[in-house]
């Protein structure tokens, strides 16, 4: 298994935050769209795993599967350019904007919000028989998982806010460690085994993801849970999405680039270049 150093793989990172702000609308939606709905299909494979085998980290364990699929295939996740894109800036490569950034973000958000609305209501008619029958367990659990998760943190009120927003925090220090765990081998194997294992951790921890949770709300919804629209979105996803960015870039992007990019080999301008073509 080839490992790459710190110095390298944190040049690596920015590389492809620039990559990333400089990739056209079409392809940052379609690359978004398809994360979505990939990390969707993972999430409801773990959730029937564990109402088949009433063992939760068996089902955690399994999730990463998703994950590592989704990068090696180049699609993209919020999570991942909350700490990708904004290091690009930092560094100040030349033509990287706050507006390219924040451009970044939301058309990722867009695309993997939609994939995974997608998968929602593909799911839902799996778990519904086409909405001819009450959910099925697994749908049922997915209910509930919604409910738990939006009224839950409401009836704690301030400290149900508190904690669901650093359960967002902790959520993507481990995703964008997998995010990076992409880069820091150059063979497959190495690859999987450096994401598999942050993700498992988030997910069996039942921390907060964005995109999962773009995945199992909106069916909860579908699936008649009891909890609303402005439930899911004031006490649940926009926290999320806030807590999430702040994990990823506080916790693992600022901390690689302020202690190892020091060391990292400064590119030509024509490694630059290439950078911005291979978008």
């Amino acid at each position: 298994m080839a490992y790459l150093a710190p110095s390298e793989f944190v040049t690596k990172m920015v590389d492809a935050g620039e990559s990333k702000i400089f990739m056209s609308t079409r392809d940052t939606v379609i690359r978004a769209y398809m994360a979505g709905a990939i990390l969707s299909l993972a999430a409801a494979f773990a959730v029937t795993v564990n109402v088949s085998t009433g063992v939760p980290i068996v089902g955690a364990a399994l999730f990463p599967v998703g994950f590592c699929m989704l990068y090696l295939l180049g699609f993209d996740l919020l999570t991942g350019v909350f700490v990708l894109a904004p290091l690009a800036l930092i560094d100040r490569r030349p033509g990287v904007t706050l507006g390219g950034v924040l451009r970044n973000w939301g058309l990722v958000f867009i695309g993997n919000f939609a994939g995974a609305f997608t998968v929602a209501v593909m799911m839902a008619i799996v778990f519904t028989f086409g909405w001819s029958q009450p959910p099925d367990k697994v749908g049922t659990v997915i209910g509930h998982i919604g409910e738990g998760r939006t009224v839950g943190y409401a009836a704690h009120g301030a400290s149900g806010m508190l904690t669901l927003f650093i359960r967002g925090v902790l959520c993507n220090w481990m995703v964008s460690a997998g995010v990076v765990g992409a880069m820091i081998s150059t063979t497959v194997s190495g690859k999987v085994i450096a994401m598999w294992m942050p993700i498992m951790l988030f997910f069996f921890m039942t921390f907060e993801h964005s995109i999962v949770n773009m995945f199992l709300f909106p069916s909860g919804l579908l699936l008649g849970a009891k909890f609303t629209l402005m439930d899911y979105l004031i006490w649940n996803e926009i926290p999320t999405v806030i807590g999430n960015l702040v994990g990823g870039l506080a916790f693992t992007g600022l901390t690689l680039y302020a202690t190892h990019v020091k060391t990292a080999p400064k590119r030509s301008a024509s490694q630059q270049a290439s950078s911005r073509l291979a978008a």
